[in-house]
């Protein structure tokens, strides 16, 4: 099972501070996350987890620290960072004009993928999560969770290297979950790096090698869900206990 000892992580984020004004979102955050590890990111609501995120993919510059990814400072060469990796958001933005396959097109357009290629391997995502018959219809007609999968499978068009997450799993049926979870155990059985936030603890147990929990922007916890259980002094419970433990007291941003 991968974990993110390693000399050289594929994700390494240190002493990430991330200030709004007052509010400091992410302090002092210090992570490593190895190669084909799948890292489940916890935390309350406001806790700094899709703040985090943002940074990541290059979506919103730290206030100071620094992220790598794959060795590459996401702050000095973002362009190389956002060709290896792929990103899911909380509320992914599609253009409801753009039938499925267009979307396809479009994106793979954006990484300058050949239109066969993404012919081939868009429908076979699209068949993957029983879009392949709305392939053609409008967007605006679909619904959220058909929307959540046409952005995953998008996404996957360019084989990324490093696979961020935001909830992916929020309005999906139990088959279209179900083939989700599968997808992630297998890129990461060929290399990849997933690195997942969700609220929904049950997934993070059954499918995570490390879990970290952030709350008010700092890292209170991070390990197996084994380790967790230790520090929480919780040797039967489950996640969502340990969460519960580990988290007690405030979860707001604290203004500083």
């Amino acid at each position: 099972m991968a974990n993110g000892n390693g000399a050289d992580p594929v994700i390494a984020i240190h002493e990430l501070n991330k200030r709004f004004g007052r509010t400091l979102a992410v302090s002092d955050l210090t992570l490593k996350v190895a190669g084909g590890e799948l890292f489940g990111f916890l935390g309350p609501n406001g806790a700094g987890k899709t703040t985090t995120i943002k940074i990541l993919n290059g979506l919103l510059l730290p206030t100071s620290g620094r992220v790598l990814m794959k060795g590459i400072d996401i702050e000095k060469d973002p362009i190389s960072v956002k060709r290896i990796t792929g990103y899911v958001a909380d509320r992914p933005f599609l253009y409801d004009k753009l039938t499925g396959m267009e979307f396809m097109h479009f994106v793979g357009g954006l990484y300058g993928l050949d239109k066969i290629y993404i012919d081939r391997e868009g429908r076979q995502y699209l068949e993957m999560f029983d879009l392949v018959d709305v392939a053609d219809e409008l967007i605006e007609g679909y619904s959220h969770g058909m929307k959540q999968k046409l952005v995953i499978s998008s996404v996957l068009l360019h084989r990324p290297e490093i696979f961020v997450v935001d909830e992916p799993m929020v309005g999906l049926d139990p088959k279209s979950a179900r083939t989700l979870k599968d997808l992630f155990r297998s890129l990461c059985k060929k290399g990849v790096t997933v690195f997942l936030s969700t609220h929904t603890l049950a997934i993070a147990e059954t499918l995570c090698d490390r879990v970290g929990i952030i709350q008010a922007g700092k890292l209170r916890a991070l390990g197996s869900v084994a380790d967790l259980r230790s520090m929480a002094e919780s040797p039967s419970g489950d996640l969502e206990d340990i969460f519960l433990k580990l988290t007690e007291g405030t979860d707001e941003v604290v203004p500083t």
